[in-house]
């Protein structure tokens, strides 16, 4: 009996051992995880979903958006690594369904940095405002009167404690759900580790009450808190569609602290029904003006992981927040990446501050952390924008923080300017944000116009990427369409390739402005031989810079030269506005007190100065360019440079750009590199007959000459007009006053002649005169500089 125990012992233990130890298998070996949930797309309203779901043995469990359902099977076991095949065969060939898909189990972390809190401190919330200025500057904004009063937030996470001391005043029912459980409420789940807590944490950093005497207060303290339950589950794509798409004409702005692993190698983003949350939610979402998104751009810095492999924080469509430490460092967690557009403050070492907020149980801490704590204080700042101007698009919002946000007391090697002169870095995008500064600015901002999207493919062939791959081409950003882009915002490089170890790669775009963008950073736990496919690599880095010229990518292993790929698609995505074109041609007329001056034009934004007139397009052998100025004009302040069409650089006979890289065409003797967009001097054998070319040139001359005569014409007409008009008016008041006109002699000298006498040369009864009619003169003078 007793060798029988011996030996059921280690069988007892064995089972849970080996279940605990498969049950873990799946996120280890990246299997897939299949729940008993579908999202099914069924035209023809909630009735025929219902019929649908009954006929086929599922439960209706509601309405996503659109004509999307969520299914849950009756009998299909909740978690389970193999599909149900038969289930999805027999729904997709169901004539009412016209889509299907079992939804996966997703893998989501809040993006905190957890530390056991100590010692709560109510009122050091030192990142709003301090003596020093190293902060958000909250204090402007709310002495401005803006608190986020008419303003809704909502927190994307795992529920929100709605019945706290601090947010149970702010608290909005209507910007909140469980999408876990399918209810109304989205109290967390309590348990003895308190995992829970994230979402009331950041809910508190947005709408935590002031002047109650509990904890602190929020960013926008009087701004509408509501939160989504939806990361105390199974998060599935029809999940997170579900909470981007929550209520959108009541909702104003999306906080969510979450994403794929931030472990180095995964490569992850938002699928089908996600990806239509984001576009529905910017292109319908409060009323038309787009819902913002605010969002975590990661902790993966331990691991060197890089932000661009997060779909979610690399979307267009999400305002992508890093973290500055208190002395204004890189956090050891924060991660690099060309698709951060700002930066609060949160958590950095052991000797630097943290973030006060509301804790579960109506309890406080001052220890919230990670870039978890910097993106609801973003949307904090963003909720008083909003309160200033409620007309703000959600791509208004990105220029307002990419114009206002602070890079002074961040510090970093790394920062640059681009070709705007706007200041930014991989780690903390434009700065750090400005909250009087961006209130200031939202008053008055006027919309920006349509966006634009124009796509060029930079590769028609399969390219081997070996040790080093450089792709360059001109662009013309889609000009003569209505895709063409003049100011850039956002900027993708659509990539599919293959290499044997991805991790090895580092990726980076440089712009015609000289603009280096690093996509991609070499990422050493990145074992995967998967390659990218499809993969849009964002940049905020080329805002506001004109995307006409010379584009270049470059692919490169930093490890080792013996590793292989191949690049099979380069999709440049330019995304912007073309500047509105005025038809009508601004030019300065003056005349100076001494001198008569020809007239200066100065076009209207879409048109270019070109010979003394202006023109919607550089004609052959011309591009845009900055012309240097110098006049003035009463008391304004005059323009450093003007807009104009200037030669080609040489050799170029006709160029993109005004860049010996952007040659389009070449002069005799020389033959264009496509590659380098130079001209290459041929040899005697290979040089073409110059006929054609030197047979072409009185064309394009006389092409352009009426073109460009006919508008000087004007202008010298016109100012000769002006010219006759101003001495008549002034010769016939000093006749009615009697003076004496002094005419010049003709052995006075050449030049043209002073209107106003030669002082040098005046008599004391011409003075006397001068001063009777002081004021006269005066008048007169000041009208002609007028």
């Amino acid at each position: 009996m007793a060798s029988g125990h011996k030996l059921r012992l280690p069988e007892l233990l064995l089972g849970p051992l080996l279940v605990l130890l498969f049950s873990g298998l799946g996120p280890v070996v990246g299997q897939k995880l299949y729940t008993n949930t579908w999202a099914v797309h069924i035209p023809g309203g909630p009735e025929v979903a219902d019929q649908v779901a009954t006929k086929h043995g599922f439960i209706n469990n509601g309405h996503v958006f659109g004509d999307y359902y969520h299914f849950r099977h009756r009998t299909v076991v909740k978690r389970s690594l193999s599909d149900q095949r038969g289930t999805q065969v027999r729904l997709e060939k169901d004539p009412k369904v016209t889509w299907a898909e079992q939804q996966v189990s997703k893998r989501r972390r809040k993006r905190d940095i957890y530390v056991e809190p100590n010692d709560p401190n109510f009122e050091d919330q030192w990142y709003l405002y301090n003596s020093n200025h190293h902060d958000l500057n909250a204090k402007a904004a709310w002495k401005s009167g803006f608190t986020g009063k008419g303003v809704v937030v909502s927190i994307l996470d795992d529920g929100i404690e709605k019945n706290h001391p601090d947010l149970e005043q702010n608290y909005d029912p209507d910007a909140s759900y469980d999408v876990n459980d399918g209810d109304p409420d989205p109290q967390p789940r309590y348990t003895q580790l308190n995992d829970n807590r994230h979402g009331t944490r950041c809910a508190g950093e947005v709408a935590a009450v002031a002047n109650n005497g509990v904890c602190g207060v929020g960013v926008a303290y009087n701004a509408k808190i509501g939160g989504v339950r939806m990361l105390d589950g199974e998060v599935t794509d029809m999940v997170e569609a579900q909470s981007l798409s929550l209520n959108p004409q009541h909702i104003d702005i999306y906080s969510a602290s979450w994403g794929p692993e931030d472990d180095g190698k995964t490569v992850d983003g938002p699928a089908k029904l996600a990806k239509e949350a984001f576009l529905r939610g910017v292109t319908e979402g409060r009323g038309g003006r787009g819902s913002i998104f605010v969002w975590a751009s990661g902790n993966g810095g331990r691991e060197r992981d890089n932000c661009n492999c997060d779909g979610y924080t690399n979307s267009i469509y999400t305002l992508s927040i890093s973290s500055s430490t208190q002395n204004g460092n890189v956090p050891w967690y924060s991660e690099a990446c060309s698709s951060t557009l700002a930066t609060t403050y949160s958590s950095g070492n052991v000797n630097e501050k943290q973030i006060v907020t509301t804790d579960l149980k109506s309890k406080c801490t001052d220890s919230h952390t990670g870039t978890s704590a910097s993106a609801p204080l973003a949307a904090g700042i963003i909720a008083l924008a909003l309160e200033a101007n409620k007309n703000l698009t959600w791509r208004d919002m990105q220029h307002l923080v990419v114009r206002t946000s602070n890079p002074n007391h961040l510090l970093t090697n790394d920062w640059k300017t681009n070709g705007k002169a706007l200041k930014l870095d991989h780690s903390y995008g434009y700065g750090l944000l400005d909250a009087g500064g961006i209130v200031e600015l939202a008053r008055t901002w006027s919309n920006v116009g349509p966006q634009r999207k124009c796509v060029v493919s930079m590769v028609f062939e399969p390219r081997n990427i070996g040790s080093r791959l450089l792709i360059s081409k001109s662009v013309d950003a889609c000009f003569g369409t209505d895709s063409y882009v003049t100011s850039l915002e956002h900027v993708q490089a659509r990539l599919t390739l293959s290499y044997n170890r991805r991790g090895k790669l580092a990726i980076h775009l440089i712009s015609p402005a000289g603009t280096r963008s690093t996509l991609l950073h070499p990422r050493f736990h990145d074992f995967s031989s998967e390659g990218f496919n499809d993969w849009a690599f964002m940049t905020t880095h080329s805002w506001d810079e004109n995307p006409t010229g010379v584009w270049r990518l470059e692919i490169e292993n930093v490890a080792s030269a013996n590793d292989y790929g191949t690049l099979t698609q380069f999709l440049l995505v330019l995304y912007g506005t073309d500047s509105l074109p005025s038809l009508l041609l601004c030019c300065v007329f003056y005349l100076s007190v001494d001198l008569f001056t020809f007239p200066f034009a100065e076009c209207n934004s879409g048109y270019y100065l070109f010979e003394q007139s202006c023109v919607k397009e550089c004609p052959a052998g011309f591009s845009v360019g900055h012309q240097p100025i110098t006049y003035t004009v009463g008391n304004s302040i005059a323009p450093a440079s003007v807009s104009a069409c200037l030669p080609c650089p040489p050799p170029c006979l006709t160029c993109s750009s005004l860049s010996p890289q952007a040659c389009l065409s070449c002069p005799p003797h020389s033959s264009l590199d496509p590659f380098s967009g130079t001209c290459v001097h041929l040899n005697q054998y290979m040089r073409e007959s110059p006929g054609n070319f030197m047979a072409a040139q009185p064309n394009r001359e006389s092409a352009l000459q009426p073109a460009s005569q006919l508008p000087v014409t004007i202008a010298v007409l016109s100012c000769v007009a002006i010219f006759a008009i101003f001495v008549g008016i002034f010769l016939l008041l000093q006749l009615r006053s009697g003076a004496l006109i002094k005419l010049p002699s003709l052995e006075a000298g050449s030049g043209i002649p002073t209107v106003w006498g030669d002082d040098e040369g005046n008599t004391d009864s011409e003075n006397d005169e001068f001063d009777a009619h002081h004021e006269r003169t005066a008048f007169i003078k000041t009208q002609s500089a007028l």
